[in-house]
């Protein structure tokens, strides 16, 4: 059943909000218990004695071998460090008295650690993690002189001919290049992060595990992101007949979780000191509107900090764009063909998603190999790079525990002033919450807010979108979420205070708006607010343009800190040939609204839509859709706009509702045609889906087809 929303409705719906919690513009939502979070692996980033792993070359690019500590000269935000510890790692010449037989167990429960990151409560380190610690630092001992390797095969993003040739490639260097002193692991990232096998280097082993990859193993489940010009907003909020359907939805896949994948794995891999290679076999990963644009930053220093190199392979191979687009196409024009906008819109999409592959390579000191079939180049450079380079330890003299960075140069002396070093740029200093003055806490939110790699210790997901209300003014809606089992209570405490930040930047840099808040929430007398959620909203009014807002979270128990950065792309509306749609908003609750008057389109009548920002339905749930038609053309003074739904699972089209036509305008004032629908979410079987919602002027002969996607449950 689809229903177009009538007023009477939207006042009944505002009911639902009878077990709803609120606080200021916070929304905490009861939800049922979740079960305890999985123990987190993970190296406490207090620093005692950093480690660089540096490699020389010459002009020629070789490696250059037999220099000493003396030869080294090691720069902390441009102040002397001495050096503690000096070691050459050679791997190559080791590579034939390796002996073949080490076994080790570095990525043991990977998943649940990557699961406790997703949602973890900011704590110290358990006794649990400081045992995985120290077992991680004993087996390294048998790691001395090893290459380490990781393939990583991102089965959610590839087709399966794209996994099963990335596979072959794997056999065959395993076949015929892997030595003694290689030691691999196989990893997936799907619907889960598994370990086919640990650090091995017995090519049986390796074997095995790539074989266990088949053609059913490529699922492509690319996220694609609405093509309007707006990003999609979004916010969680569960029906009451299901509170904890959105709980979950932190765990559902997407960038940001591809992105901690690989920042757990690096962190579990900090605890040996040798340089790691990540092989990265992956279709492309498109960054959208959705994604948190610091996770792609916070997995980069993690890579860094852990010595750890990505190699990402685009496995699709070399690619050719279709002139007039894909035959999959949804919502194109005929005139693409000839106007060359098809094959343009190709190749941006093509390099897309090949451009966080390759940021990865840049910023980690690796290499992106893509436009090739040949993946064997891919897995030489990785050799190459680990056959021998230089491991350097020292003692910071900057003790301070603020959680600045700190830049690291690594230089030569005179005599070899020709020779090029390379080395990570430096490391972020642990910072002490408890021991800052009230004073200071401020100026730790705006040092996150200012930087460029801030905190993502709490998961959480901020949304955005716009609506016009004059001609050079539009109301955007910020909403900002994260799980309760993020935040803990102190021991006795009634309630849980959370401090937000925020800034709104336009193109050069310059901040046009600051909300901020605080937040006091109950407790209710459990360890932390696991089984609810904490929804922040505000809203700032913006012209047209490009912008950027960064919201930043902590909690105030442990001092944990969250954050999230997204664009904000409004449109120019002076072009009377194209249709003006607004953002489009999916929401799974609507509430009573906030009494006084509001700027927000989506209280009408009483009743608020809560933006759905992790875009996971239960079956149970009904789905909200809202978007508004500016400026239709008229005729006798009432426009004529129709409008449907398609939804598609993959490329197949599985549902579609019935054109609906309006012929008045809803918002006079701001010339707007409304449509809100109702869509139950018991129409679709779980997965991934994608909606294409169709706008028709039938007087002005204009058309519209934006996009978003959800994930039934």
């Amino acid at each position: 059943m689809i229903r177009l929303l009538s007023r009477s409705k939207r006042r009944r719906a505002g009911a639902v909000l009878a077990g709803l919690v609120l606080c200021s513009a916070v929304a905490v939502r009861l939800a049922a218990q979740q079960q305890p979070v999985s123990t987190q692996f993970q190296e406490s980033t207090s620093v005692s004695i950093v480690r660089v792993d540096v490699t020389v070359r010459d002009s020629k690019g070789m490696v250059v071998r037999g220099l000493q500590a003396k030869d080294f000269t090691i720069l902390e935000d441009g102040k002397p460090q001495k050096i503690a510890n000096f070691e050459f790692q050679d791997i190559d010449a080791t590579a034939a008295t390796a002996p073949s037989d080490a076994q080790v167990t570095l990525l043991d429960g990977l998943e649940d650690k990557l699961r406790a990151d997703v949602k973890r409560a900011a704590s110290a380190v358990t006794p649990t993690d400081n045992e995985a610690i120290e077992r991680a630092l004993a087996e390294a001992k048998a790691l001395a002189n090893r290459r380490m390797w990781v393939l990583l095969f991102d089965v959610s993003s590839m087709q399966p001919e794209d996994v099963q040739r990335a596979v072959e490639s794997g056999m065959s260097w395993v076949d015929e290049e892997m030595t003694n002193a290689d030691m691999v692991s196989v990893v997936t990232i799907g619907n889960r992060l598994n370990v086919l096998t640990d650090f091995s280097p017995v090519r049986e082993d390796v074997t095995a595990a790539l074989q266990t990859l088949a053609y059913s193993d490529g699922t492509d489940v690319n996220l694609a992101a609405v093509t309007t010009a707006a990003t999609d907003e979004a916010a969680n909020s569960a029906a009451e007949t299901d509170p904890s359907a959105g709980v979950d939805a932190f765990e559902e896949f997407n960038n940001d979780v591809r992105l901690r994948a690989l920042k757990t794995l690096c962190n579990t891999l900090r605890g040996v000191q040798q340089r790691k290679a990540v092989l990265y076999f992956s279709a492309g990963m498109t960054r959208n509107g959705d994604d948190n644009q610091i996770e792609l930053r916070s997995a980069t220093d993690a890579c860094n900090r852990g010595n750890v190199l990505i190699y990402p392979v685009d496995a699709r191979g070399l690619q050719a764009v279709v002139a007039g687009g894909g035959a999959s196409s949804r919502g194109q024009t005929g005139q693409g063909l000839f106007t060359g906008a098809n094959a343009t819109r190709g190749f941006s999409t093509l390099n897309r998603s090949q451009e966080t592959l390759t940021t990865l390579a840049a910023d980690t000191g690796g290499r992106a190999f893509t436009d090739s079939n040949d993946f064997g180049k891919a897995f030489d450079k990785v050799q190459d790079d680990l056959a021998a380079y230089y491991l350097i330890g020292y003692t910071s003299t900057n003790t301070a525990v603020d959680g600045k960075y700190r830049k690291i140069q690594v230089r030569l002396s005179k005599e070899y002033s020709n020779l090029r070093v390379d080395a990570r740029d430096g490391y972020y200093a642990n910072r002490s919450f408890q021991n800052t003055k009230k004073s200071d806490r401020e100026a730790q939110l705006q040092d996150q807010l200012a930087a460029s790699v801030s905190s993502t210790d709490v998961p959480m997901v901020v949304g955005t979108g716009w609506f016009r209300r004059s001609a050079d003014s539009y109301f955007v809606p910020i909403a900002m979420v994260m799980p309760g089992s993020s935040v803990p209570v102190a021991t006795g405490a009634k309630t849980v205070s959370i401090d937000i930040r925020a800034q709104v930047r336009d193109e050069q840099g310059r901040t046009i708006a600051q909300p901020k808040a605080t937040l006091e929430i109950p407790s209710d007398g459990q360890e932390t607010l696991a089984g609810k959620q904490v929804l922040y909203q505000t809203g700032v009014l913006l012209p047209p343009g490009r912008f950027s807002v960064k919201v930043v979270a902590r909690e105030n128990t442990g001092g944990a800190v969250g954050s999230f950065e997204a664009p904000i792309n409004i449109p120019q509306m002076n072009n009377n040939t194209e249709m003006k749609v607004s953002s489009v908003v999916l929401s799974t609750q609507v509430q009573k609204a906030p009494e006084g008057k509001s700027d927000n389109p989506l209280v009408r009548d009483g009743v608020q839509l809560v933006p759905n920002l992790t875009r996971a339905v239960a079956r149970n749930q009904n789905m909200y859709f809202y978007y508004e038609v500016y400026d239709p053309a008229l005729t006798e003074q009432a426009p004529h706009v129709r409008t449907s739904m398609a939804f598609y699972r993959g490329k197949v089209k599985v549902f579609e509702t019935p054109m609906v036509e309006r012929t008045m305008i809803d918002e006079p004032s701001r010339k707007a045609v409304v449509f809100q629908f109702e869509v139950p979410a018991n129409s679709f079987k779980p997965g991934m889906y994608e909606c294409q919602i169709n706008v028709i002027d039938t007087v002005g002969q204009h058309v519209q087809f934006p996009r978003l996607n959800f994930i039934v449950q």
